[in-house]
């Protein structure tokens, strides 16, 4: 069968197999770019060596990203400083964690805190996850039972978010939460965690699992930069909007003196 071609892209263009992933959350790691390229847009440093782990660093210098696939277990970690208003705290995901899941947590790092109170549970529940309860543990499971979420603590007080998704051969990757985590970045993972849309991967990207369901897609690279260029670009958007927003108040300030 021929593969048609929609003249809007590029002349000469070759569609691209790609997959479209269920459940997302065993859909393999995926591109890093997904995650560092929209936080270099909103302003964060990049510290990465040639040939060394991806390293971040938020403007104000207090939250460190890093991804690690050079030694073992390795994967991501996501640790800020304590502030005047928040502990130190400490994220770690495995390497197999799908970048989109990772980017519901380091994209709200980007963004101003909601003005209501912060529900973990709230997009599981929404999502039909179920609940189970014990007297040190509460958790809730996706409705396949690949994926899952719990709050832990132990007999001496010490409290932990801990979450991950397996197949039925063990494959998969898991995610610590140490207790001092914001709970509206744990609540961001979470949404990114349940959400039912299916992810994207390149033929030869996805994982071999039968606890997976695939699509099969033709992507033309041009649509794929296209959409890459369309998350960069709004990134960029809201960070100078957040940047002129702050700046406001003191030049409206600064003008009022003036006139005085």
């Amino acid at each position: 069968m021929k593969r048609k071609q929609w003249r809007g892209w590029g002349p000469g263009e070759q569609a691209e197999q790609h997959y479209l992933v269920e459940p997302r959350a065993l859909a393999g790691g995926g591109d890093l770019r997904h995650v560092s390229e929209f936080l270099r847009a909103c302003g964060w440093r990049d510290r990465s060596k040639p040939g060394g782990p991806l390293l971040l660093d938020s403007p104000d210098r207090t939250i460190r990203i890093g991804y690690n696939p050079y030694v073992l277990p390795g994967g991501w970690t996501i640790h800020s400083k304590a502030t005047a208003h928040q502990d130190e705290w400490t994220v770690t995901l495995g390497r197999q964690t799908p970048v989109e899941i990772v980017a519901g947590l380091t994209d709200a790092l980007t963004r101003p805190r909601s003005a209501h109170a912060p529900n973990v549970w709230a997009p599981l529940k929404e999502q039909r996850w179920n609940p189970t309860r014990d007297a040190q543990r509460f958790a809730a499971t996706s409705p396949d039972g690949t994926a899952w979420m719990q709050f832990y603590e132990d007999q001496a007080g010490h409290a932990m978010w801990w979450s991950g998704a397996h197949d039925e051969q063990g494959n998969g990757w898991t995610a610590t939460f140490t207790a001092s985590t914001p709970m509206h970045l744990v609540q961001a993972f979470a949404a990114a965690l349940a959400s039912p849309e299916p992810v994207m991967r390149p033929r030869g990207r996805v994982p071999h699992s039968t606890r997976i369901r695939t699509t099969s897609v033709s992507v033309f690279p041009s649509q794929l930069s296209a959409w890459q260029q369309a998350r960069i670009t709004a990134a960029r958007a809201a960070t100078w909007a957040r940047n002129w927003n702050a700046h406001q108040p003191h030049t409206t300030a600064s003008r009022a003196r003036a006139r005085h």
